[in-house]
Order: structure tokens, then sequence, then C-alpha cells
């Protein structure tokens, strides 16, 4: 059988009704992987016999009568920085290249516990620090869509793995956008939740503030399926909230939409701006309520998440000098040591924001940039709640631009930090944000109020339905 257009829904369904097993679901993404991943390199780590050994316990459980958890037989793609027991897990870097995760990360102890068959894990910019997967030590993904063109980052392995056919569904980490960029690049839906609605626990922290677990598929559907097992409350992460998801019941038209006129930048792809504009017309003629809303201090949300990120990032990658784990090379003295594992363990980008970070951090710059950032975060919030006010969801592009050619940003920091500007205030704002297909390799971002992720689904399940007709 081809398998690659099957939904969650009906790989439950055909397992359930013997109209297939999961060692043939299993076979046939392990092939595909096979296929492709030498060209895309969207897999850093992938084991068949781990895969199909998975597949024959679905496949007993099945034959035992006993209940199959609701992502039963669904392949699944994990980012390279989500812990998986016994597995490699090394966020794209050459410091954690031989490291083994000692635990489940919450996720996968979700997923695990509804029977999904997980694929292996995937490439991604070094320590989640990138917007195009280049900057993994692994080697670069490439767009599958076009294969001259980067994928996105820094979850490009995942939506790749996806885009690709070479898994039904993945899960990524957003700090940025680093679901919703790659997923716009794409093609494929991509969901960062809201913060604190997926716990942290086994992801490995880039921004501590900022950072949160995301599933991509090419549907809607699967991504809601996948985001009701992951949520939820984790009492070992104190971040975690204790939120119940529940489907959208409303006539979905009732919804009242926003469009920030300042997300629509000043250099902007025309070709982004009227694949954007289109949608929402197509949205208007349909019934929606449409009104334009404001949020002023959204031009300063690129220059306050590269201060706070990096400011995170500076203390979180303390951790890694080569002492307890990662990368290490036996020095004379202790200082030597650490400049050393730290030096060649780590990647150009990273140390470029640990500068950074520990430049904002420092004594007589603390309340000049950290300080003053976080304030301004708090007016970026302010923002986004007063909108909330007169409209229940907003809609603007993701990515100001289309993917960018391979190699094309990669020397310019500056430019490279430019693709994330219309979705890094959604993460100093702690909001649910989706990219959905607007186009070929162009997402429309639907952004909703914290805790209303049924309300972003509902929306764009009918936007899917309304853009195929």
């Amino acid at each position: 059988m081809d398998f690659s257009n099957i939904t969650i829904k009906e790989i439950k369904k055909g397992l359930e009704e013997k109209s297939f097993s999961a060692q043939e679901i299993a076979g046939f993404f392990v092939e595909k992987i096979k296929e492709k991943n030498d060209k895309i390199f969207a897999f850093l780590d992938f084991n068949e016999e781990k895969v199909l050994s998975q597949a024959k316990l679905i496949d007993n459980k099945i034959k035992n009568k006993e209940k199959l958890g609701s992502l039963a037989g669904t392949p699944i793609a994990l980012k390279d920085n989500i812990m998986v027991r016994g597995t490699k897990c090394t966020a794209g870097s050459r410091m954690l290249e031989n490291y083994i995760a000692p635990y489940d990360s919450f996720v996968v102890e979700k997923i695990k516990e509804n029977d999904a068959l997980i694929l292996g894990k995937t490439n991604m910019d070094e320590f989640a620090m990138g917007s195009s997967t280049e900057q993994s030590y692994f080697g670069l993904t490439r767009n599958p869509l076009d294969e001259n063109r980067v994928a996105g980052g820094s979850s490009g392995g995942s939506v790749a793995a996806v885009a690709s056919g070479m898994s039904v569904v993945a899960l990524g980490s957003d700090t940025g956008g680093s679901i919703r960029q790659p997923a716009s690049f794409c093609s494929v839906v991509g969901m960062k939740p809201t913060y604190g609605a997926v716990s942290r626990r086994g992801l490995m922290a880039m921004a501590s503030s900022l950072d949160q677990i995301g599933p991509i598929a090419k549907r809607v559907d699967d991504v809601e399926n996948v985001f009701k097992v992951i949520s939820g409350w984790d009492k070992k992460d104190s971040t975690s909230f204790n939120y119940s998801y529940s489907d959208f019941k409303n006539n979905v038209k009732e919804l009242k939409i926003g469009v920030p006129r300042e997300y629509f930048v000043k250099g902007m792809s025309p070709e982004v701006e009227k694949s954007v504009k289109k949608k929402i017309e197509l949205a208007e003629k349909d019934g929606f309520k449409i009104q334009e809303v404001s949020l002023p201090h959204s031009e300063y949300a690129l220059a306050v998440y590269y201060i706070i990120m990096p400011s995170e990032v500076s203390a979180n990658m303390a951790r890694y000098d080569g002492i307890k784990y990662g990368f290490s090379e036996n020095e004379s003295d202790l200082i030597s040591s650490y400049f050393n594992n730290r030096g060649k363990g780590l990647g150009a980008e990273v140390k470029r924001r640990i500068v950074l970070g520990n430049f904002a951090l420092s004594s007589g710059y603390y309340e000049a940039y950290y300080q003053r950032a976080q304030k301004v975060r708090t007016l970026i919030s302010r923002d986004f709640q007063e909108a909330f006010k007169k409209v229940d969801l907003i809609l603007a592009p993701v990515s100001p631009t289309l993917p960018f050619m391979i190699g094309e940003k990669v020397k310019d920091p500056l430019e490279m930090y430019l693709s994330d500007v219309l979705t890094v205030g959604v993460n100093l704002a702690g909001l649910p944000a989706m990219s959905l297909p607007c186009d070929s390799m162009i997402g429309l971002q639907i952004i909703g109020q914290q805790f209303q992720e049924n309300k972003i689904f509902a929306i764009g399940k009918h936007f899917e339905k309304l853009w195929n007709k």
C-alpha cells in the first residue's frame, strides 16, 4: 500500500480494521527514508531495527485485543534536541556528538504511551540557533520543494521529514519561529503552542522563557491530534500549566480576525505579500469579519529578542564545558581545557550568541540592554492583549521572504536574523501561533490568545477546505 498521504485517524482505523499492519506502515516509511534522506538529509539518527520492533509491539497489541493509543502506528520524527532514552541526542553539535539520552522527555513519554512509531532524530541548527539548518555540525538540510533552497530553521530536519513524505508527523521546537518559519518554507503545517501548554522537560534548553515544543504535519487535523497528546501539566516542569484541551464547538465564522498593519513590513517579498493578502481577502468573501489592528511595539521585537535570547543562551550553555560530558580533549590545566573544549566543541553561531548574551548581562550593561529589553517585552505583550480585546485571532505572514538559496545568508548573521522579524513577537508574548500553507513555500501565520489553540485549529481546518475548493 501507498501510505504517502495517510492521516493519523486513517492509520488507527486501518490498524483496528486490520486493513494493514503497523509493520507494513513502518516498512513503507523505512524505505522512504532510505530513498530520500541522502539528498534531503532530514534525519541524523535512524535505526531500522528499532522502528520495526516498535511496529511489532503494536501489532501484538492488536493481536491480543488490547486498547490502542490515539497515535497508534503513526510514524513520528523528533528534532534532535528532544531526548529519547538510550538514543543519541546531539542538538546538531559536535559538543554532543556521542551523547546518549539517559531518560525520555515528557513529550516522548506521551507519544510512547499512545503507541506512536518513533522513526528517528532529525537535523537542526546547532542547539537550535539558526534560521536555515545550515548551522548543524553534521551538514545542512535541503528544502524538499527546491533542493537549492534552505529548509528553514532551526527545525528544518523535522519539517523536511514531513514535507518529503519520510514521516507523517514530527516534533520540533520554536524559540523565535523555529517551527513556523521552516513550515512556511516547506509548505506544511507547524504549530507553536502557548508557552507552558507543552512541558519542556527533556528538551535541551536554548532560551528557557521562549522555548516551546510543537507538532508539524501536512494537515491541521494531524497537528491538532498530536497536540492533544503532548499538551498538559507535568509535575516535573514548573513552567507547565494544568491545561486541558477542548475542541472548538462554536461557528468558526463568528471568530473576529485582525490583520496587523505593522506585519506587512518594508522590503517584504511581493510574492509573499500578494499571497497572504489574497488569502485574507478570500476569508473576508467567505463571511469572516476582518479588521485592521495595531501592534505598535512590534518594530522593536527583533531587537528585544536578540538581547533576551542570547542572554538566556549564555546561561544555559555554561554547562557545556567537556568536564562532565560532551566533547573533551585533555589539557594540562583547567582553564586551557575549558577554552579548548568550548572552542572546538561549539560552532561559530553558538559562540556568537554566548558572547552577545554575556555582554548584555555584564556589569554596566545589564540595565542598558537586558533590563530595558524586558520592559519592552512587556509592552509587546500588552499590544497583543489590546488587539485581542477587539479580535479573536490575528492573521499575518510567517516570513517576509521565500526560502533563500543555500549559502545566501549563512555568512551574514544580521541578514539571517531578519528572517525572524514576523515570528519572534509571538514567543516574547508566550502566545500560540500556527503556520498554514498559503501557496508553495509561503505560509500564513494564525496567532491566538494564550491557551486558545482550539480556535487556531478550527479556523485552520476551515481555511484548508476553503482554499482547496
